[in-house]
């Protein structure tokens, strides 16, 4: 059962037109409301007046759901029975409404009847429902409205610029009305200048130059030489050429300006890192241009982008040298320490065991674990180096002799000092028991001391001198308290005139054109990333490859969970250690960031 609604209106030589909807439904509402079925716009009805109901195959009904019925072969009534064979005619106001039976269809047909009452029901509509009669023409208000805005936002500010003191600093900002100017509030990092427009803006109608950037901004480094940027960036098409011609007429300053990068106004937040684009309009097609170039081109962290590189030490020692090396080769970084992370982070084994020990005092699980040894720096960013005292003594202990309750150590990162430290011992008198490094402490972990105590001293029945050299070589030997972490030297070689040890490097970082912030991934764990439990090798780089990273990260425009963006890890003003910078310059910029190398200990 179904009805078929006709929507029967005249046009203005007296057609006819059909409107044909077909309703498979048992029940249709009427009224004045749009929402309804049968939509009648007249006022002589309720917005929800009627409902006709499909009874049987050929019977309808039709009630008055409000105060006010309807009209049945022009008696007045509330509800009625109609046999849609037979056909009716009912009037809801204005509207006619023909009821009839067609195949299994009740065909309601629907006309608006003309009505002495229908010019002045249009006119009580516009009086009680419009304020067209009360309101001026619209085009008289639209022609207000925009002079309001000129002199409102155009004119007084303008006036207000052109006629305040020039010598007055102290009303320097007190233009009117050049608030409403403004497209949002300033970033976090130049919220002081809020509402001190000409601090960046100096020339009234010409964008922000980088020479105002520059008085405050004074030793912020180029990206590169200005020749050499021009070079690397792409020819713009044709909309390019037009928007740069726009752009140009109305004062912003050429390609490569600080506004370029640095929106304001967008926030009151952290300023708005720079899009994506800004770095691919050079660096996608990068070789394409500056033949010369050794960086690789990068246009999306997620699908073009190389692998990453990191500066390694290959040679340790007074003089070390470094070099740049992509992971994919799998570089070896000496550091010029002996450290197997897997005998450290083992289960089972003497150091597992050592850490039960010591688990109430030091804090230790059931075994160490990265964070025993590697401590965050105090805004999470990076680790702080290892040192000796705070990370390593608990187990390898340097203490040789205690006097009353007091325990002496030998002096860590200083070989002189230790050679200085035993022979006084020896030169005194002659001790009742030879010194064991570590006894008053505790016995050393692992496979390397196969459970043994350091002794500083091997040849008991030699003479006082004897017994200090011995002791000497016992600590820089293999088994000592010094060779099986450090890389010794002893005298006479490498032109050395006594024992020495090769300076340990422990970098902070190892991708020097690249940003990383362990805070950031606090919620991985250091295994997801740093392979430190299958390492055997203390010079092997347990650095994460770009595939590891791109599980979360990809492109700026990516679905990955973190769409990023180039600025997300790299600094436009990279500063010292640039690519086009000398070799040795980034080497030296980074030995300076590197106070805690073995000798500097403190």
């Amino acid at each position: 059962m179904s009805f078929v609604i006709r929507q029967i209106s005249l046009t203005a030589d007296g057609r006819e037109i059909v409107r044909s909807v077909a309703l498979a439904k048992p029940q249709l509402s009427l009224g004045r409301a749009s929402t309804n079925d049968i939509h009648l716009p007249d006022l002589a009805l309720e917005p929800d007046h009627a409902r006709i109901e499909q009874i049987d195959a050929r019977t309808i009904r039709v009630r008055a759901t409000g105060t006010l019925g309807f009209d049945v072969e022009g008696r007045t009534t509330r509800s009625a029975d109609i046999d849609t064979s037979k056909g009716a005619e009912l009037r809801f106001g204005g509207h006619r409404v023909t009821v009839a039976q067609e195949d299994d269809a009740t065909i309601l047909s629907i006309r608006r009847v003309d009505a002495v009452s229908e010019a002045s029901e249009e006119k009580e509509e516009a009086r009680v429902f419009s304020l067209r009669s009360l309101a001026p023409p619209k085009r008289l208000t639209a022609w207000g409205l925009v002079l309001a805005i000129l002199i409102g936002f155009l004119a007084v500010p303008i006036y207000s610029y052109a006629t305040r003191p020039a010598n007055d600093t102290r009303n320097i900002y007190s233009v009117k009305g050049d608030g409403a100017w403004s497209s949002g509030p300033l970033s976090q990092a130049h919220h002081a200048l809020e509402g001190k427009c000409e601090t960046c803006h100096q020339k009234a109608f010409v964008s922000v130059r980088d020479s105002a950037c520059q008085t405050c901004h004074k030793s912020v480094h180029d990206h590169a030489p200005g020749a050499r940027i021009a070079m690397a960036r792409a020819e713009p098409d044709i909309g390019g050429k037009f928007l740069n011609l726009v752009a140009s007429t109305f004062g912003k300053p050429p390609e490569g300006a600080c506004v370029d990068c640095h929106r304001e106004h967008e926030g009151a937040g952290p300023m708005q890192p720079t899009p994506q684009a800004f770095c691919t309009d050079c660096h996608g097609s990068l070789k394409d241009r500056l033949k010369d170039t050794k960086l690789a081109d990068a246009a999306d962290f997620g699908t073009a982008h190389p692998q990453f590189t990191a500066l390694v030490q290959y040679n340790p020692g007074k003089r070390p040298s470094f070099t740049r090396a992509s992971l994919d080769a799998k570089p070896m970084d000496d550091s010029g320490l002996k450290f197997p992370h897997d005998v450290h982070l083992s289960k089972t084994g003497g150091v597992a065991r050592m850490a039960r020990t010591l688990g109430a005092e030091k804090g230790y699980g059931d075994t160490l674990a990265c964070k025993d040894c590697h401590r965050p720096t105090a805004d999470g960013v990076r680790f702080l180096p290892i040192d000796m005292e705070r990370d390593c003594q608990a187990c390898h202990s340097l203490a040789f002799e205690k006097i009353g309750g007091t325990v002496r150590t030998l002096r860590h990162g200083q070989p002189d000092q230790v050679v200085a430290d035993l022979r006084a011992y020896y030169r005194s008198t002659a001790p009742a028991q030879p010194p064991a490094l570590g006894r008053m402490a505790r016995r050393r972990p692992g496979d390397y001391a196969q459970g043994r105590v350091y002794h500083a001293y091997f040849g008991a029945q030699a003479a006082r001198p004897s017994r200090a050299d011995d002791a000497i070589r016992a600590v820089f030997s293999k088994g000592g308290a010094c060779y099986d972490c450090h890389i010794v030297t002893p005298p006479g070689a490498e032109g050395n005139a006594g024992w020495s040890v090769t300076p340990v490097n422990q970098p902070m970082r190892y991708m020097m054109n690249g940003w990383f912030d362990h805070k950031a991934h606090s919620t991985e764990s250091c295994e997801s990333c740093h392979a430190a439990p299958k390492s055997h090798d203390a010079r092997q780089l347990l650095l994460p490859g770009i595939d590891s990273c791109r599980t979360c990260h990809g492109g700026e425009k990516s679905k990955a969970p973190v769409p990023s963006s180039c600025a997300m890890c790299h600094s436009y003003h990279i500063g010292d250690g640039a690519p086009w910078t000398p070799a040795d310059r980034a080497v030296r910029k980074d030995q300076a960031d590197r106070p805690r190398r073995f000798g500097q200990d403190s």
